[in-house]
């Protein structure tokens, strides 16, 4: 079998299953082994109800007392189960699972695994538990078994099988020589693909994953040094001129500009009338002022009869961006002439803006991944800006600047201009507003100059914050009453969209269902993920702003540049979940109006502000102190719970955590890039890939 083959090669996976998996973005045997488990189960004994520790995922073995009840909250359905043994009784409790109850007779016994919580008058209860017969948990007893990102209908069995299946049936070339492996402590690539999907125990786990993450940093770090090596190399035959309506529209702003915007608008302006294409990373923290300083640089480029173009990661940003950049052209009478392209637009639509953008008539193009697509054809394009650098992998940012060249250009434009037209670079400016220790951001971000955005604007207001564990869940729950009641809205943040995806973390879907059933009935809840349609999203975010929803449960897809300054209050649920960038970006969504904001970062179990690493956010609303404080906490991490996210989304690496594998790898990219390490052509396959690191 090889590695290429489709997935339906397996025994069992016929095209129903295949279709299933093509839901998770697998359709190979290469993308099934590179699926990594989210986390693992961890088997222990069973152990009895009084030593239960609340906050931790544990099993228990108990009977069943009684006949389980039903109750109904609203449209959902909730089972309830008294369970004991000799040294005390606790309540089990599912959501929208009515058919558990028929699992569950009077007098039988059962494993229950799940997170353990402190319920009313001093009871314990777990919610959704996973139910096993003595005899099936005693199989799995003393085993670490993955858990990996599930769809609908996929079980956790079905994908294990799969995996041991494709693992047993393929023999991988290591593109690493003996003698590297050696000289970076790394497992052959073989060991490590069947150590981390099913490891003998912690030991496995972490050396697989080294190996594994090395082969990620090593991927990227010799992209971006051999583009590092074609931007020096790009030429501008045009390059742009300084005009007055930059000065103008900075004039006619309702707030000054800080001392950093400033310093790097001169910086961008300068760049722009360089001969060699600009490629700069403009990194500022959450509302430190990024946008405006992309708008100047398009209304400098398009008041040179030229065009560019803003890609956004989401259609939600693309759109505000979009609105943002329209209201300001009318009040200030500008030369833009902005489009905006996305892909829930209809055909209809998208011609039209094609035609717009191929003319001319459209000077500045915002949209999402659609403005690579081949058909958008430009006149004349000479900036490309991308929003949130880390949701871009570094080929579709080259794809946008390859926008530039013939045949992605109007070729009757063409024709009447000079031909060094055909060759003019463009530039590329990058913004990004996750705060990276320098020390990092050198090495990741190696391909472009960086410039820092290190100072806020005078007239906000900081973030109140607080760190706490679920026993504040009703004093959180009063407090977002309040401040709906003054008119104002809050944000509710779960890890995972549905349940099932990861034991003990709140997920959306039920989280809204049980907040409809607990605040009162006057306040309007509505939930948003990331697995809605594009419009449904868009239409969700729009009744928000326009304050026709006043509680939003969502996941991170809130996470990115969405602006509603009437939300004052952010709760975070699980939050040791997130990454300390990531809960810094989504605390970027309050505290964007005149009010007080508050931010409540909830703990999945007891710990409350024992939590160090919150404890960060707790004291500081600077980003780029707390990630200069994340680097020094993480250390070597957690390796075996929930990956840390919300910087560069590697499959398995995360930059802090795995900062000193990045700086090694950094090492051999240069060893192979200037000839010192040669690997067998055969087996540079890793670094001639067009990599594409999806986000989560």
């Amino acid at each position: 079998m090889k590695i290429t083959d489709n997935i339906s090669t397996l025994k069992g996976v016929g095209a129903k299953t295949t279709a299933l998996f093509s839901k998770l973005q697998i359709e190979t045997i290469e993308q099934l082994i590179h699926c990594y488990p989210r986390d693992y189960d961890h088997f222990e004994s069973p152990v009895s109800v009084n030593e239960l520790i609340p906050g931790k995922i544990m099993s228990v073995c108990a009977c069943v007392i009684g006949t389980p009840s039903m109750i109904r909250a609203k449209s959902m359905v909730i089972t309830h189960a008294n369970v004991g043994d000799a040294t005390g009784n606790m309540r089990m409790s599912w959501f929208r699972m009515p058919y558990i109850k028929n699992s569950l007779i009077p007098g039988t016994f059962h494993v229950f695994r799940g997170m353990v919580k402190n319920g009313a008058k001093n009871t314990l209860v777990m919610e959704h538990p996973r139910i096993f017969s003595q005899e099936e948990y005693a199989k799995l007893a003393g085993t670490w078994q993955p858990r990996y990102p599930l769809t609908a209908k996929i079980t956790n069995n079905m994908f294990s099988k799969c995996m041991k299946q494709a693992l047993e049936a393929i023999s991988l070339t290591d593109y690493m020589t003996e003698e590297l492996r050696i000289q970076y402590r790394l497992l052959p690539l073989e060991d490590a693909l069947k150590k981390i999907h099913f490891p003998a125990g912690a030991e496995d786990v972490q050396l697989a994953r080294r190996r594994l993450v090395f082969d990620e940093f090593l991927a990227f770090l010799v992209q971006i040094k051999r583009q590092k090596l074609l931007n020096d190399q790009v030429i501008v035959e045009r390059p742009l001129q300084p005009v007055k309506d930059t000065d103008r529209l900075i004039a006619g702003l309702p707030y000054a500009l800080t001392g950093a915007q400033k310093k790097v608008w001169s910086e961008i302006e300068r760049d722009l009338q360089k001969h060699v294409a600009m490629n700069r990373l403009v990194q500022g923290d959450v509302g430190s002022g990024k946008t405006i300083l992309a708008f100047l640089a398009l209304l400098m480029c398009a008041a040179n009869g030229r065009q560019g173009c803003l890609m956004a990661p989401t259609e939600v940003l693309a759109n505000q961006h979009f609105e943002a950049l329209q209201e300001m052209t009318i009040r200030q009478e500008l030369c833009i002439r902005p489009v905006l392209l996305t892909g829930s637009m209809t055909a209809k639509q998208k011609r039209e803006v094609y035609a717009k953008i191929a003319s001319g008539e459209a000077n500045v193009i915002i949209g999402t991944h659609a403005l690579i697509q081949d058909k958008v054809i430009y006149r004349d394009l000479a900036l490309v800006v991308t929003d949130e650098q880390h949701r871009f992998g570094v080929r579709q940012r080259e794809l946008l600047a390859r926008k530039r060249e013939s045949k992605y250009c109007n070729p009757d434009y063409m024709e009447k201009d000079s031909e060094n037209a055909q060759e003019d670079g463009a530039h590329v400016l990058v913004m990004s507003a996750t705060p990276i220790p320098r020390t990092l951001a050198i090495v990741l971000y190696g391909d472009l100059s960086v410039s820092i955005l290190d100072e806020m604007p005078a007239n906000r207001l900081p973030i109140k914050n607080c760190v706490v564990n679920p026993s504040f869940r009703k004093k959180a729950y009063a407090f977002i009453e309040d401040q709906v009641s003054q008119g104002r809205q809050a944000y509710v943040i779960c890890p995972m969209v549905e349940e099932g995806e990861m034991e003990g973390v709140e997920n959306v879907l039920d989280y809204t269902e049980k907040l409809k059933s607990t605040l009162s009935r006057d306040i309007r809840i509505s939930a948003l993920h990331g697995k809605m349609k594009p419009a449904l999203k868009q239409q969700i975010m729009d009744d928000f702003a326009a304050r026709k929803i006043d509680v939003l449960v969502s996941t991170t897809v809130i996470e990115v540049g969405i602006n509603v300054p009437n939300a004052t209050v952010m709760l975070v649920e699980n939050a040791e979940r997130f990454g300390l960038a990531q809960l810094h970006q989504l605390r970027g969504r309050v505290g964007r109006g005149k009010d007080q904001s508050f931010c409540i970062f909830m703990t999945g179990d007891d710990s409350g502000g024992k939590n160090k690493r919150l404890d960060v956010l707790n004291k500081s609303n600077d980003g780029f102190y707390i990630a200069n404080e994340d680097l020094k906490l993480r250390g070597p991490g957690d390796l075996f719970g929930i990956r840390q996210s919300g910087e560069l989304e590697f499959a398995l690496g995360d930059i802090y955590q795995d900062s000193n594998v990045l700086m090694e790898a950094s090492e051999l990219a240069d060893r192979i890039l200037n000839g010192e390490v040669v690997l067998a052509e055969e087996k540079m396959g890793l670094f001639h890939k067009e990599i594409d690191y999806r986000t989560i």
